[in-house]
């Protein structure tokens, strides 16, 4: 189910990434050409420059109205066939891409990349709600943090088929842009066999008989009391509430630490700067004397070194818990962020570090991700958690199209003190972890809430959160002649 579901999810995201690449140099070359024949004008760099940024930011506007609709979405459709109809964007996304050329307008490219963008910022959300929602209590992490893990295999993947001897090359790039269909395509022919998600199923469509059917599917085995006795308890305390919209939740006292605690940590995942050394990266490497030719496998060496990082820190979650792995991901962050200052002041040493960066510290960046798209699932409960998920992923867009506009002028005004404020963001984001995030490993969401409610109702009376522990009994059978 996992495979599933983010090969057709969160593996669009790093793919679609990795793709736009190669083909930058034959894009600018065939807008060009497209204006030289419509209306016989020579762009020049500042005006191609712009369209180019056009064609690359409406991803990331695409990805901030996913992340609007995800939520909606999944309360109306559940989280499968929401994943399901997701592929409608990715799919049109693919045939324009595919026709742009043969019908020679720019326009179809930036129409794809905001459709793919919209498909990508539907999967980032709605993909870990499912995966947490139908994992077992001592496998959530793991679960959820493969979506960081497909992320990662995604971004190798699209730089492996970007290799000039298979799509990047100016014969085929429209090629490249549709590629992005196979996936999908993968996706429509499996996911249909797993079932939906059984927290769905039982607290949003009141189905018991659907949710046992689910669990015992997932987990190839009779339910066990206790798993079932918690999504049981969850809909006794969420019994007759609707699904809440995001403005709601900030009305509401009970989430409040909560959803700060998601905010804060969506945005400094962008706000960290780590994916501004991808600016750094062509041009170090350029510089250190590798050929044009030989910086495309230096990339796929360094993918390679994120996806195996990956893995290992999904191995390493339930382990090591999810308070640690944010909190210790931020402080090495710190430290590098002083690194890379010292590197730019003394160039000589700037190629080895950002090798070790990209090979080191970029895993980190996905693991981060990973984790904290866990959090929406393990602090917020059925009701509440397609709107936390809404207010996450539009912070998480929207801090990337903001990060994306301003590094050039950080670079230009900071020089090589550009990584400082970025140092600074990591900081006090490991000191908030610190202070204010509980460990929500092997937790169930009353024992999260309640630490979360010393927070949210400091001095105040204690409320009763055991409640009423609900049971799953057998129904009684009643004989016509009973009756």
């Amino acid at each position: 189910m996992v495979t599933s579901t983010a090969i057709g999810g969160t593996l669009q995201y790093g793919y679609n990434l990795a793709i736009m690449n190669a083909p930058t140099v034959f894009i600018q070359n065939f807008v060009n050409e497209t204006f030289l024949e419509r209306w016989g004008i020579q762009l020049g760099v500042y005006e191609l420059t712009l369209i180019w940024t056009f064609i690359v930011s409406s991803f990331s506007l695409g990805g901030f109205i996913g992340a609007l609709i995800a939520g909606p979405m999944s309360v109306r459709f559940g989280r499968k066939k929401s994943m399901l109809l997701n592929n409608v964007f990715l799919l049109s996304s693919s045939l324009l891409a595919l026709l742009s050329r043969t019908a020679k307008s720019f326009e179809m490219i930036i129409i794809s990349r905001f459709l793919v963008g919209i498909n990508a910022g539907i999967s980032m959300n709605v993909q870990p709600m499912y995966f947490g929602e139908s994992a077992p209590k001592h496998l959530r992490g793991a679960v959820s943090l493969s979506s960081a893990v497909f992320t990662s295999f995604g971004l190798v993947l699209g730089q492996v088929v970007s290799l000039k001897e298979l799509l990047g090359s100016e014969p085929c790039w429209q090629y490249l842009l549709a590629s992005n269909a196979i996936p999908g395509f993968i996706q429509l022919l499996t996911l249909p066999w797993f079932p939906e998600s059984p927290r769905y199923l039982l607290i949003d469509c009141g189905d018991k008989e659907a949710c046992l059917m689910a669990l015992q599917r997932l987990r190839g085995c009779e339910v066990q009391r206790e798993e079932l006795d918690e999504i049981l308890q969850e809909q006794n305390e969420t019994k007759g509430e609707c699904a809440k919209q995001p403005w709601e939740l900030f009305t509401d006292r009970s989430v409040r630490w909560q959803l700060i605690t998601v905010a804060v940590l969506s945005s400094a995942m962008q706000l960290c700067g780590n994916d501004s050394i991808y600016f750094y990266a062509s041009y170090v490497f350029q510089e250190a004397g590798i050929s044009a030719g030989q910086i495309q496998y230096m990339a796929i060496g360094t993918g390679m070194c994120e996806f195996t990082a990956c893995i290992l820190c999904n191995l390493l979650i339930e382990r090591l818990g999810r308070r640690l792995m944010l909190m210790g991901g931020y402080v090495l962050m710190t430290g590098w962020a002083i690194v890379f200052t010292v590197a730019l002041s003394l160039e000589v040493l700037l190629f080895y570090t950002v090798v070790w960066h990209l090979s080191t510290l970029c895993p980190f960046l996905h693991t981060l991700a990973g984790v904290t798209g866990i959090l929406p699932t393990e602090i917020f409960n059925q009701t509440s958690r397609p709107a936390a998920y809404m207010t996450a992923g539009s912070l998480m867009w929207l801090n990337l199209f903001i990060i994306g506009m301003i590094f050039p002028f950080l670079v230009s005004g900071l020089g090589q003190y550009c990584f400082v404020p970025f140092g600074a963001v990591c900081l006090l984001t490991a000191l908030y972890i610190q202070m204010v995030l509980p460990e929500t490993k092997g937790k169930t969401l009353s024992m999260i809430t309640k630490e979360f409610y010393r927070l949210n109702y400091r001095g105040q009376v204690k409320m009763d959160i055991e409640g009423k522990q609900a049971q799953y009994q057998l129904g009684e059978i009643f004989h016509s002649t009973a009756l």
